[in-house]
């Protein structure tokens, strides 16, 4: 025959589990609930960063490419001038090759005199005229974060 205190405990502790496990399922309801908005969220901002990106190389593109649409037609390139607006923007050859799409290398030869851009990179020199030291870095932290993201 059962010990009477051995019946009770055991009614105690089967009542015990079951008021805890009422207590507990609504907060694992709202948990769950909580994750799943969590997802939501997180598939929305994945979406609208797969959209945005390439409304941003769009823009970017159309920007740095951009020349001055009433010099087009006049712009001269000399070699002593492109080495000045290096030197005013306070960029490396590479730097500056980057902002208009060439490398270092190209940028020296063209400020020696030993070549010449083509008319798009004249045209790209001719829109990079009218930038700041500011506005010029902040395009190249642009370009770099644009790398990042492409080796990723």
């Amino acid at each position: 025959m059962p010990n009477i205190a051995t019946v009770l405990r055991e009614e105690v502790l089967r009542l015990a589990r079951k008021e805890i496990r009422k207590q507990t399922s609504v907060l694992r309801k709202a948990s769950a609930q909580y994750r799943r908005d969590i997802a939501a969220v997180k598939r929305q901002v994945s979406d609208l960063q797969r959209k945005v990106t390439p409304l941003q190389k769009q823009v970017l593109k159309t920007v740095v490419s951009q020349p001055a649409e009433s010099d087009e037609e006049h712009v001269r390139f000399r070699a002593q001038g492109l080495r000045s607006q290096r030197k005013r923007l306070g960029l490396s050859a590479a730097n500056y090759g980057r902002l208009v799409g060439v490398t270092g290398q190209t940028i020296y030869s063209w400020e020696q005199g030993t070549s010449r851009p083509r008319k798009p990179q004249v045209a790209r020199i001719a829109s990079l005229r009218h930038l700041g030291k500011r506005d010029a870095q902040s395009r190249l932290e642009q370009l770099a974060g644009k790398s990042r993201k492409k080796s990723r």
